[in-house]
């Protein structure tokens, strides 16, 4: 299988890990098994430490650990410079970082203010347009960028809120980023994961009704899982998917494709 995927030796860079329930952490766990090197980025101190203590449970073994703030130029930019350094070619980005103010993702949208409108935008949907820059010098064999979506960049899910909007944008970053780069051998996607028990879904009000319906409406019948995300993050990562960009997937038990 490693033969496929051609993904032995390949530095990916992983960003957004949180916790072992992280979508990113599920990234992670497939690149592991297909042989990639992996990177990561961390925020906050007790993100790192979280990460630390899971690659040490695992047995696992990072090829660098960056600090790295999404809401700045200059973080991104020194955090690449870093990763750039210590692996010389980077060859894949997983992008799964997204955040919006807890008021912000409570009652009617229309009462979204301001400052977090921005906000959410800028941290879900700009930051891959600064990692996409700061990671090009890098990508000097080609690469692969991959960004975490949901169905409610599409449709209106209660409690989504201001990040149903900036969920959109990212998958529009997507396609422009896709258009951008794709005469340097650089593919963008996105992935529009279904329901899983995250960190972040916690924020969102009306999730674990959406996890019920989901069982009982979408095709498989069955919330799709941190590893099903993972293997498909890896497939649309590896050479499988050489001729893909500007796309999103779903891995969301089919649930996308009802009425």
């Amino acid at each position: 299988m490693e033969d496929i995927l051609k993904m032995k030796d390949k530095n990916i860079v992983v960003m957004g890990v949180a916790n072992q329930r992280s979508l990113a952490w599920g990234v992670a766990k497939s690149l592991y098994q297909a042989g990639a090197n992996v990177i990561f980025t961390y925020r906050k101190e007790r993100s790192y430490k979280k990460l630390v203590k899971l690659l040490e449970d695992n047995q696992l073994e990072a090829k660098a650990v960056v600090q790295c703030d999404v809401n700045s130029d200059d973080s991104i930019k020194e955090a690449f410079k870093e990763i750039g350094e210590a692996v010389d070619v980077i060859h894949g980005v997983c992008h799964s970082v997204a955040f919006a103010h807890a008021e912000d993702l409570k009652g009617d949208f229309i009462e979204t203010s301001r400052d977090g409108f921005a906000f959410a935008q800028d941290t879900s949907a700009y930051s891959l347009v600064a990692v996409a820059k700061a990671s090009q010098p890098y990508m000097t064999e080609g690469g692969t960028l991959i960004a975490m979506s949901y169905l409610g960049a599409q449709r209106v899910v209660e409690g989504y809120n201001v990040m149903g909007v900036a969920k959109a944008s990212l998958e529009a970053t997507v396609r422009y980023l896709a258009s951008d780069l794709g005469e340097n051998e650089i593919r963008v996607n996105a992935i529009s994961a279904g329901a899983v028990r995250t960190l972040a879904a916690k924020g969102v009000p009306s999730f674990n009704e959406i996890l019920h319906k989901i069982e009982e409406t979408s095709p498989l019948k069955k919330n799709v899982t941190q590893e099903e995300v993972g293997d498909m993050t890896l497939a649309m990562m590896s050479h499988l998917s050489r001729g893909i960009t500007g796309e999103i997937v779903y891995v969301d038990s089919g649930y996308n494709i009802l009425g």
